[in-house]
This record gives C-alpha cells, structure tokens and sequence, in this order.
C-alpha cells in the first residue's frame, strides 16, 4: 500500500474528496470499490480533487478518474508523483581511456574494484555480451543480495549497455556506461533509469538517492585504484 507522510494515500484522497467535494464519507466506507461517479462526485466535485492533488503532489489526474475508485485515484497518484528513477554520475580519472576501459569492464575482478560486492560469477559470454550473476556483502541485517545482471560492451564507441535480467525489487534497471577521453584523463559516466515495483520497501524517488549517494562512494574508490594502477604502469597504459 503506498504511504505518503505516514498514512495510505486512499485515505488522504478520502479526506480530500469528504472535505472539499462533498463525499458521504458512509457511501463511501459502504462500497470501497464504488466509482467516484457512483458516489455522486460531479464535475465540480472532480474538478476541486484535481485542484487539491496538483496543489498537494504536484500531479495532474485526467477527467476518466470519475471511473475510478477511491484506491483506483490514489494508485493514479502514486504513478505520477513518483516517476520513474533516472540519475547520472561521473568521475574524471586520471589514467587513460584504455586503462580505464580493461579495469572496469572485467567483470570478474569487480570485487576487487567495488567495495559493496562479494562474488561476480560469470555465467555465459557470447562475443561482446556477459551475463553474470553478482552478490553484495551482507548487510546490516545479514542479508546478501544477489542478482543477475547483463551487459553489452561497445569498443569502438566507448559504451556500455547493462540490465538487471533478475530484477528483484525493480519493475526494471538499465545501466548505460560512457567512456570519454578529457583534459586530465577519461571521464566514466553511469546512466541509471529504473522503476522500483509497488511491493518495493522503497520509492522511486527514495532509490534514487540511494543510488546517487552509494555512485559517489563507488566512483571515488574506483577512481583512486584505477589511477593507483596508471602510476604503477598497470596494463592497458597505451
């Protein structure tokens, strides 16, 4: 059930619609299924949600909602104040694209590269594309997630394409990697757009600063090793 400031959101639609448009609020709790139409909520009554819903959650609902139900209207809402995830980090590294390129894309040695992985068990390559399966340290409750992910490496562009194929808590995940070459070395930028499923314990919005505060820690570990590595000669220094 999807909660906003500590109650479900169809009993805040609820109170709207019995304090500013006129809901028997016994019709209502008598037939929890019944359309706003079907509880006698007119277009003046429908206008004045609408009014109250874009005020409060900044969401715009469409005149079909008079077919809705009370749960149906706050479902609705849900979808459009919380869209789906989309974040964008980088990190400039002071090694050359080549170099940067080999670390990162061996997948294998991720838990060497990442802090938050375990294992990364390579399941099946074919030519450019690996899928593999990988599994975080416990956390703070002892629970090791695991998962399986897929990604497709371009060479000549410098890119990667990446998705969770097991998706766990996510309705999905894409990951798109870009590798460029600057003034001070490459840039490596992550591009994350995703969706969490409603029984998610978190929001769209909430894994969105998840993700955004857990790609600064990872991206400055990766940083310091990669370029540890290019002042130590490491491999792929061309």
């Amino acid at each position: 059930m999807t909660v906003t400031h500590g109650r479900p959101l169809t009993t805040e639609i609820t109170d709207i619609l019995v304090t500013h448009c006129g809901l028997d609020p016994d019709a209502a709790a008598r037939a929890p299924a019944a359309s706003l139409e079907e509880l006698g909520m007119d277009s003046l009554a429908l206008l004045e949600l609408s009014a109250v819903v874009s005020d409060r959650w900044q969401v715009q609902i469409p005149e079909e909602t008079a077919q809705l139900s009370i749960a149906g209207v706050a479902d609705l809402v849900a979808r459009r104040a919380d869209p789906p995830g989309h974040t964008e980090n980088s990190v400039l590294i002071a090694a050359p694209l080549p170099l940067v390129w080999a670390v990162t894309n061996d997948v294998a040695g991720w838990p060497e590269l990442f802090t938050e992985y375990a294992r990364a068990e390579i399941l099946h390559r074919d030519g450019n594309t690996v899928r593999f399966r990988l599994t975080m340290h416990p956390d703070e409750n002892g629970v090791a997630w695991s998962w399986v992910s897929e990604r497709t490496v371009d060479p000549t562009s410098h890119e990667v394409h990446a998705r969770r194929v097991e998706t766990g808590p996510f309705e999905y995940m894409r990951i798109h990697w870009r590798y460029t070459t600057e003034p001070g070395g490459t840039r490596m930028t992550w591009v994350q757009d995703f969706a969490m499923k409603p029984t998610a314990p978190i929001d769209n919005a909430g894994m969105t600063d998840r993700i955004n505060t857990n790609s600064a820690v990872q991206l400055a570990v990766i940083r310091e090793k990669i370029e540890r590595l290019a002042r130590e000669g490491g491999a792929g220094d061309e």
